[in-house]
């Protein structure tokens, strides 16, 4: 400020004279500016707060601030320590002081350990909030410890970012052992049919009381077929009146289904009965297994069909695998008194047909009637009698 003054002197007495008046009132208008900056020191509370926060080396000003803090102090007394501190100063270290808390400013967390509420400063008897403590050498520590609380955690979870190739391979197989797991309950939902089926009996669900032979006794009105060989006895529907593929899923839920477009035993032609060899056991009906084990039948085998109260006894004499297209084994078979039974192969697919075709052999078929179905064969384009559609099927139709 002097250096300025100098250099704007004149060299006439007058005019020096008056300079040095000039220049006299304006270094007071400066010095009086300056004072009124400094005259209000920073916030004692802000000023603590960001003391305590700071990580770095402290100035000497911030370190006396921080030694107030610290010291359990009342906010009230700490307020007065700084001021008294404060109005010591030069301009210059006030300049500083004020620098410091300007840039602190902007280092200082918004979620501090150590926050003191600015309102404090209008109630003097207040302590400061997590400051004025009775043991406050342990505050750093306390925050050290939850630094190490967050380092733990993150190192169980993330390893510090380093998993070796064991953790790697526990997580391979964590994920695999999960999928092939989900994958295996998705499977059995939809497809359980297909690991069901080969360890179903259908004495086990059917009926528990094992068929031995011809046993002659009273044969009641119920409709049913019996084959000693696998120990099945199950209902037979012969009123269905129609061959669509809906209607004989439908009546499959009771038994297994005399195909309407063939005679009746005890009639001339083909008799045809169709069953399921088995189904979803999500599916309703109890008979969803009913031929799951025909393919044990093989020529010489024999079999017994009641129908209003006589029995009809059947003689294997041809076993076969055919595509569900080949509608020819409905027709007339190449003997005159037949009876074939049909259900899907392999059992838990659609995929093809198992035939079993016998004759009858008692009682005397000679005695049998001209068949006079009411419903004629179908076509050639159309399919033999199926599984009923899996639920996977079900579940994709609605898509």
């Amino acid at each position: 400020l002097n250096d300025t003054i100098d250099s704007v002197r004149s060299d006439t007495p007058e005019s020096r004279e008056e300079e040095q008046q000039q220049s006299s009132a304006a270094a007071d208008l400066i010095r009086d500016k300056l004072s009124d900056i400094y005259t209000t020191e920073p916030d004692a509370a802000k000023e603590a707060e960001e003391v305590v926060a700071m990580k770095h080396k402290r100035s000497k000003h911030q370190q006396f601030m921080y030694n107030l803090t610290t010291s359990g102090k009342p906010l009230a007394q700490i307020q007065t320590d700084w001021h008294e501190y404060y109005v010591q100063l030069s301009d210059d270290e006030k300049h500083e002081v004020w620098q410091e808390f300007y840039q602190n400013q902007n280092l200082t967390s918004a979620h501090a350990q150590y926050h003191v509420p600015q309102t404090a400063t209008n109630e003097p008897e207040q302590e400061v909030a997590h400051i004025n403590t009775s043991q406050p050498a342990e505050a750093p520590q306390q925050a050290k410890k939850v630094s190490d609380i967050k380092k733990n955690i993150h190192a169980k979870v993330s390893a510090n970012g380093r998993l070796g190739i064991k953790d790697h391979f526990k997580s391979l197989a964590f994920g695999i052992g999960l999928a092939g797991f989900v994958g295996l309950v998705i499977g059995f939902v939809f497809f359980n049919e297909v690991f069901v089926a080969p360890f179903i009996s259908p004495s086990q669900s059917v009926s528990a009381t094992p068929i031995i032979g011809q046993v002659e006794e009273n044969i009641g009105p119920e409709p049913k077929i019996i084959i000693p060989k696998i120990n099945l006895e199950v209902p037979v529907v012969y009123d269905l009146g129609t061959v669509q593929e809906d209607a004989i899923q439908d009546a499959l839920e009771d038994g297994v289904v005399h195909y309407a477009a063939s005679p009746e035993p005890g009639e001339l032609g083909n008799s045809v009965i169709v069953g399921h060899s088995s189904n979803n056991i999500f599916n309703s009906g109890r008979y969803k297994f009913a031929f799951v084990l025909l393919r044990r039948l093989e020529a010489g085998d024999t079999f017994f069909v009641h129908k209003d109260g006589v029995r009809y006894t059947y003689k294997v004499f041809e076993k076969k695998i055919v595509p569900p297209t080949d509608v020819s084994v409905l027709g007339k078979s190449s003997r005159d008194n037949t009876m074939t039974l049909i259900t899907c192969d392999p059992p838990g697919t659609s995929i093809n047909r198992l035939i079993i075709v016998a004759e009858q052999i008692s009682p005397d078929p000679s005695g049998n009637v001209e068949s006079t179905p009411d419903v004629e064969l179908p076509s050639e384009e159309a399919e033999l009698p199926s599984n009923a559609p899996s639920l996977w099927s079900r579940f994709t139709d609605l898509f």
